[in-house]
Order: C-alpha cells, then sequence, then structure tokens
C-alpha cells in the first residue's frame, strides 16, 4: 500500500503481509492516518480535511488478493476491472483538497459503495466503535448467525426471501380490500359507458363521413346548379343546340386529326390521346350526372344526417375526441372491466397464498430458531474457552434465544450475556461489560468465528484490529496477543497496538514514527527487526528505548511469544 499526502504522511509505502502485523508508535505518530488510508481503500468516507497542507490531493493506492471462490471478483468484474494474472487487483483511491473524491479498481473508475463492497468480502475491521455495535442485539444476532454455518444461513436467506414474499402478498391484499369501494364505483362507470357506446353502436370513421354527408347535403342547391352546368358544357342541353358541347368539340377534334393521321406518324399519336381524352370526358359526365340524381333522390337525408351526427357527438364528448377514440376507450374499457371483475377471485387467491406464506414462514422461523439455539450453545462453549484464555478465569458467555414476533431477521430475540465469574448473575454486554471485557470478548467470538469460517471455507480472510486491546493490561495482554497470532495462523490480520505484550507475538512489526527535521513534521512507516525491534518494544514497556531492564524485557517477551500451530 502505497500513501501520498494524506494527514501528515508525504509518501510512505506499507507492505502487509500474511500473518500478524501490529502497528506502534509514539501517541500522535500518525498511526490513525494509516488505518485511514486503509479505511480508504475499503471505501471508507473522504474527508477533504485530511489532505496534507500544501498539497492538491491525497492518493492511496493498494493490491488485494481475491481468491477465486470470493464474490469480489464477481463484482470486480461486473464493474468492468480487470484482475491480474496472480488474481490480485489494483485499488486506488484520491482524495482533493477541495472535496472531490475518486475510486478506481483494476483499472477502472467505480463509485465509491463498490469498493465497500469489495471489501466487505475480504476484511472486516472492529475498533471501538464495534465494541460499541457488540452491545446491539442486531449485532449479537448477526455474530450468532455467522457462527452457525452455511446451511443456517441457507435457511435464513429462504426466510428472508418469503418474509419480503408475504409482505408482497400482504400489499396487494390491502389494497384490494381498502380501495373495494373505489373499484365498484369505477367498474360501474365502465358498465355505463359501454352500455352507451353499445346503444349507439358507432362505426370506425362514421363521424367523418357524416361530417362530409352534412356539408354536402347542406349545399345541395350550389352543388347541383354546379354539377348541372358543368355536365351541360360537356356533353349539351338535347332540347337545345348541342354543336358546341366539349364533347361534340373533342369528338370534331379527333376526327380531323385521323384524317391526316396516314400521313404523319405524330398525327395518329395525337388522335389517340384525344380518344382517351373523349373517354374521360364521357365518364366525367356520366359521374355528374349520377352526382346530380343522387341529390335529388334523398330529400330527407341532411335531417338523418344531422340526428346521427349529434348520437355520435355525445360520445366523442365524453369518450374521445373522435369516433374512432372513443372504440379504442371501449376496447380499453372491456379489459379493464374484466380486470376489476376478476378482483373477487384475485383476492381469494392471494388470501390463500398469504395462508401458505404464512404457514412456511413460521416452519422456516422454527428452522432458523433451531440452528440459533444450537449454534449458541457452540458459541458459548467456544468464547468461554476462549476467555479463560484471555485471563478471564471462570468468566463465560451466555447467549440466550428469545422468542419474539416475527421480523425480517426471524422470530428471535438474541441476547448475549457476560457471567465474569461463577455465582455472578449473567450481564448483558450492552450494560455490564467493561471496555477491557468487551475487547476480549470481541476478539474471542471472532477466534471463534473465523474456526467457523475456516471449517466451511468462506468469509473474510483480513482482520483489521484498532486497539483491541483497550482496556487490557499485564497477563490479560499477552494472552490478546497469543489469540491474535492463533487467528493470524488461518488469516491475515493487523493490529494497532500499544501494548508490547501484543506486538511481540507479530510476524511483522511496523512502526510509524515523525520526523520534524526541517520545519515540517512528516510521518514515515518502516518495519523493525532483531535490535530495532527489541528497542521499539522497550519503549513500549518503558517509554525509554536505551532501559536495560526494558531491554532484557523485551527479549524476554519476544522468546516467550511463540503460538503452536
Amino acid at each position: 500500500m502505497v500513501i501520498e499526502d494524506l494527514g501528515v504522511i508525504s509518501r510512505t509505502s506499507v507492505c502487509l503481509h500474511p500473518g500478524l502485523t501490529v502497528i506502534t508508535g509514539e501517541t500522535g505518530a500518525g498511526k490513525t492516518m494509516l488505518l485511514t488510508g486503509l479505511g480508504l481503500l475499503m471505501g471508507g468516507k473522504a474527508d477533504p480535511a485530511s489532505v496534507r497542507p500544501g498539497a492538491t490531493r491525497a492518493v492511496v493506492e493498494g493490491r488485494m488478493h481475491l481468491p477465486e471462490s470470493s464474490a469480489a471478483r464477481e463484482i470486480v468484474h461486473e464493474a468492468g476491472g480487470e484482475l491480474d494474472d496472480d488474481g490480485s487487483v489494483v485499488v486506488v483511491r484520491s482524495v482533493a483538497a477541495e472535496g472531490r473524491s475518486r475510486a478506481h479498481v483494476g483499472g477502472r473508475s467505480v463509485p465509491q459503495a463498490l469498493l465497500a463492497d469489495v471489501a466487505g468480502e475480504l476484511v472486516t475491521v472492529h475498533g471501538q466503535a464495534d465494541q460499541i455495535r457488540l452491545r446491539t442485539q442486531s449485532r449479537q444476532r448477526d455474530a450468532l448467525d455467522a457462527f452457525a454455518g452455511k446451511e443456517h444461513a441457507g435457511t435464513l436467506a429462504e426466510y428472508r426471501r418469503t418474509w419480503h414474499e408475504r409482505a408482497d402478498v400482504e400489499r396487494r391484499i390491502e389494497d384490494l380490500t381498502t380501495h373495494a369501494d373505489e373499484r365498484a364505483r369505477e367498474a360501474e362507470a365502465l358498465r355505463r359507458g359501454l352500455a352507451e357506446i353499445e346503444r349507439v353502436d358507432p362505426q370506425p370513421g362514421e363521424d367523418v363521413d357524416l361530417t362530409a354527408l352534412v356539408a354536402r347535403l347542406g349545399n345541395s342547391e350550389e352543388l347541383r346548379a354546379a354539377a348541372q352546368t358543368a355536365h351541360l358544357s360537356l356533353v349539351g342541353d338535347e332540347s337545345a343546340d348541342a354543336s358546341e358541347s366539349a364533347v361534340v368539340s373533342l369528338d370534331r377534334a379527333r376526327r380531323a386529326l385521323e384524317q391526316v393521321a396516314d400521313s404523319d406518324p405524330e398525327m395518329s399519336a395525337l388522335a389517340r390521346r384525344l380518344v382517351e381524352a373523349e373517354y374521360m370526358l364521357n365518364d366525367v359526365a356520366s359521374d355528374l350526372a349520377a352526382y346530380v340524381d343522387g341529390l335529388q333522390a334523398d330529400p330527407g337525408g341532411l335531417e338523418s344526417a344531422h340526428a346521427r351526427l349529434a348520437e355520435l357527438t355525445t360520445l366523442t364528448r365524453t369518450y374521445g375526441e373522435s369516433i374512432d377514440d372513443v372504440l379504442a376507450w371501449a376496447s380499453a374499457a372491456g379489459l379493464k372491466l374484466l380486470d376489476l371483475d376478476d378482483d373477487g377471485a384475485g383476492l381469494d387467491a392471494l388470501r390463500e397464498r398469504h395462508a401458505e406464506l404464512d404457514a412456511g414462514l413460521r416452519r422456516l422461523a422454527d428452522q432458523v430458531t433451531e440452528g440459533r439455539v444450537r449454534a449458541a450453545r457452540e458459541l458459548d462453549e467456544a468464547v468461554s474457552a476462549e476467555l479463560a484464555g484471555l485471563a478471564m478465569t471462570g468468566a463465560r458467555l451466555s447467549t440466550a434465544v428469545e422468542p419474539a414476533d416475527l421480523s425480517a431477521s426471524g422470530g428471535d430475540k438474541i441476547a448475549m450475556q457476560l457471567v465474569p465469574h461463577p455465582g455472578a448473575p449473567p450481564r448483558p454486554l450492552g450494560k455490564g461489560a467493561s471496555g477491557g471485557e468487551l475487547s476480549r470478548v470481541m476478539l474471542a467470538i471472532e477466534v471463534a468465528l473465523a474456526a467457523t469460517r475456516g471449517a466451511h471455507g468462506g468469509g473474510p480472510r483480513t482482520f483489521v484490529f484498532d486497539e483491541v486491546d483497550a482496556g487490557v493490561g499485564g497477563r490479560a495482554a499477552v494472552e490478546v496477543g497469543r489469540r491474535l497470532a492463533q487467528l493470524a495462523q488461518r488469516a491475515q490480520v493487523i493490529v494497532v497496538t500499544h501494548l508490547a505484550q501484543v506486538a511481540a507475538f507479530a510476524d511483522r512489526q511496523l512502526v510509524v514514527a515523525k520526523d520534524t527535521t526541517g520545519g515540517s513534521t512528516v510521518t514515515g512507516v518502516s518495519e523493525v527487526t532483531d535490535d530495532a525491534r527489541v528497542s521499539e518494544l522497550a519503549r513500549m514497556l518503558s517509554g525509554q528505548d536505551d532501559s536495560s531492564t526494558a531491554l532484557r524485557h523485551a527479549h524476554e517477551l519476544l522468546e516467550s511469544s511463540t503460538v503452536q500451530p
């Protein structure tokens, strides 16, 4: 991991290896900034105030290894990111001084939330805030469910799917029953409309045709006079001299051309065109005669057309701008009425489905409860055994699984209680446990969960503990370090600590130190080994890295801090 211009860190490179890595340093040296950088890679909130003064942005870059079985790989692939050949992916997070934050995974720009999704599959972070959350029933329930294993997780997932489906069915039933009167009124309005349309029986486009007919019949005299004049102009009047009619004139012109057609092909072609014109004039004349006869044949047609158009207008005022719109409304209304009329049968079916889901939900809730009760016994035994090794001899965890109203998480109320010593009454973690006790209980639970994950294959592969040893000292501190080292045999563990007893168990120790030379404060991170590590442990023990007594004690801690595989 490379950090640039974050808080007091100008630039530093940190390599977090497998096993147990501890981060130590003087108070105020910048250990928090190191964790802040790690938090940014895991999708944590970006704070522009954390950018180093004078810098335009802070950048954190890291490489995460994604196991083949991890869902994190699918998350990265769906975002368009690319994995390297070894299954790792490069993650970059930048925070601008003016407040903008950018994230990249596998070369692709992604939302901040996606980093949290990836980290959620790989990393578990514990800090003081997590100790507070451990006091809540929801966090205790989550821990118990995680310990219960894969089969229980599958049952719980099925329960939650059933819960959500039942809730959806309940909403639909409520909608049907609550709005029953409204639906009945809607159905009655649809029936009245369909009955009115059925009585009038409009035909497609009928209003358009009638409007044209009314316009024609309303101007029948003018139309008749114009048609007769045109007809007489074409064919003439039998009672008068028709020698100047258009048909006679056209016929005379045709005959004139035909007389010389043999002399010139062009004249022959023109004569044929006049023949075609004669046919057209005769057709037009016949149509004009029929038009005049039609106007004269139906003297009551205008009144009838007006009456029919009035009927159609009553429909278009209510159901659409045209008769075609009215017919479209009738078609849609018929389908809607079928749905409304089917509400009764649909409601019965929904109630039947609700009863099935309710029965299935209660059966699954019983199975979830059985899994939690069984897991509670096993978790209590495992955690109590760990507490004995964490200098809490006689203390034990007592997890109660009590009945509760069904919810999305089951029908149980989980209460983790600590019995501090034999004969003492159980005390809820949320009320009676001190910070140091909570630290050790949380570590004991995590060790127990790690064993479960190892048995079932899955779960986070990296754990980050921020001062999990708060409120702990003496032999208890030694045992905290021992348990962290045991956890590190199954996963990567990163711990920020101020206790030499814990740091002595580390596979690698990183020291965060400030350099105030040059007129500014710069924090650097370096790995200490051999004598340098002994000196750092001595400083943690006594505040002095050259005290002979502290140095001897540091040597003793290192020699005694071994963990059997």
